[in-house]
């Protein structure tokens, strides 16, 4: 595959110096190596973008496995402090939704707290997972509570369509939304967004992101069930990113950190 990896460079370091792109031909995980070496004191900002991945990682520690071409798996670590860490995933999500479908032709919505969505009418779930995104952080070299932590934002975009393997949400690729879709044209279109998305996250919170979130939730309206077994009515993310659902008890907020939210 040919990556346009000059142009990108010369449009990431523009918003942030320093920055380099790498892309590997294999690798274990995109997230696992930034997070390696964010813990052997490197912590430069950088896109590493693979190829394939042989033990790619989701959420909860779900496998997410990329062969070269079939999916497009990269991450982007840079040093961040915001003033409240709560939504980044959300935020995350809201991006690459708008990079992807700007207009909702494609109908992009998002499952809260970290997944792509897209609604499939005939299948078991009624829902196609297109993307998924998973960060972590980790502390800088000698870093203290008043610096910032180096943030590890992975992403996961399936291209080709791919093979059901029992999930509960069947797989979606991106070729079966727009034909032309590949790895390479799919990073041009998300990587510069999701920089700039992350700058501004670092500097305003998740406060601007909430509405435009809320605009493509998923689970809005619709009868959630909770990891502990209860049901209730999504209404949308809080102003901290927070999940509010209304149950026989009440309304609750729920956090990334709680439960399990699938659509019932």
């Amino acid at each position: 595959m040919i990556w346009p990896a000059e142009d990108l460079w010369q449009a990431l370091v523009a918003w942030q110096p320093g920055l380099t792109v790498e892309v590997l031909p294999q690798i274990d995980s995109t997230n696992t190596e930034l997070m390696r070496r964010a813990r052997a004191g490197q912590n430069e900002p950088v896109l590493l973008v693979a190829e394939a991945q042989t033990a790619g990682r989701g959420r909860l520690g779900r496998p997410w496995h990329g062969q070269a071409g079939d999916a497009l798996t990269f991450s982007l670590g840079l040093p961040l402090m915001p003033h409240d860490w709560s939504g980044l995933s959300l935020a995350v999500g809201v991006s690459l939704a708008q990079s992807l479908d700007p207009d909702g032709a494609l109908g992009l919505r998002l499952k809260w707290p970290n997944d792509v969505w897209v609604a499939q009418p005939g299948t078991p779930s009624g829902w196609g997972k297109l993307a998924g995104v998973l960060i972590e952080t980790a502390l800088t070299a000698h870093a203290t509570p008043e610096q910032p932590r180096y943030c590890v934002v992975g992403v996961g975009i399936n291209i080709a369509p791919p093979q059901d393997v029992g999930l509960s949400t069947e797989p979606l690729g991106l070729q079966q939304l727009w034909a032309e879709a590949t790895a390479p044209r799919t990073l041009a279109l998300v990587a510069l967004p999701l920089l700039k998305a992350l700058l501004a996250f670092e500097r305003a919170g998740f406060a601007p992101w909430q509405p435009l979130f809320n605009a493509r939730d998923a689970l809005r309206d619709r009868v959630v069930t909770l990891s502990d077994g209860r049901t209730g009515t999504a209404r949308g993310a809080d102003f901290d990113g927070a999940l509010c659902v209304d149950t026989a008890q009440g309304r609750e907020r729920i956090t990334s950190a709680e439960v399990s939210v699938r659509p019932q």
